[in-house]
């Protein structure tokens, strides 16, 4: 982490951002989105932001350095699939980073029941941090030749209701 932490701004993203952030992203994204989808950083970054409900980029510094939004899944049933891709200055500004990313989940879980996604398994950075905000980590499947593990997060049911 540099001497001076970086200044951090959340603002909704734009489509402007993309082509910034995916030029730079950082390798493990790179390689996950590889595995997942056999798309560059570009195209993986141009397809989760088209297909989102809600999108967000972290300016650091007023640089774009993360884009992360939520797709959904099912509608009816509230289901959200999170998803972030960033550059080195996540690793590199961490502390900062732990900070603004605390309440994203609840953020996420006031408009979905359940959040759901799959990350690489290779992805050590990220699956800490998933741990860290909270989401449960299920053993690795395989998708397209490459370890994947699911995450997910549930809001807490309501008085008298059981979740199946």
């Amino acid at each position: 982490m540099s001497p001076l932490a970086a200044e951090i701004a959340i603002i909704k993203a734009r489509a402007s951002h993309i082509r910034q952030i995916a030029g730079r992203m950082r390798q493990a994204d790179r390689d996950e989105v590889f595995a997942a989808s056999g798309r560059s950083p570009l195209s993986g970054l141009s397809f989760s932001y088209r297909h989102s409900s809600l999108a967000w980029t972290a300016l650091f510094d007023g640089r774009p350095e993360v884009m992360w939004g939520v797709g959904d899944i099912n509608i009816l049933t509230g289901i959200g699939a999170p998803w972030l891709l960033g550059t080195d200055a996540v690793e590199k500004n961490f502390r900062s980073f732990l900070k603004i990313s605390r309440n994203w989940p609840a953020q996420l879980l006031s408009r979905y029941g359940l959040l759901r996604n799959f990350v690489d398994a290779r992805n050590a950075i990220s699956l800490r941090w998933l741990e860290w905000l909270g989401f449960q980590l299920f053993e690795p499947v395989e998708i397209n030749g490459h370890s994947f593990r699911l995450f997910e997060m549930q809001t807490a049911p309501k008085s008298g209701e059981t979740n199946v």
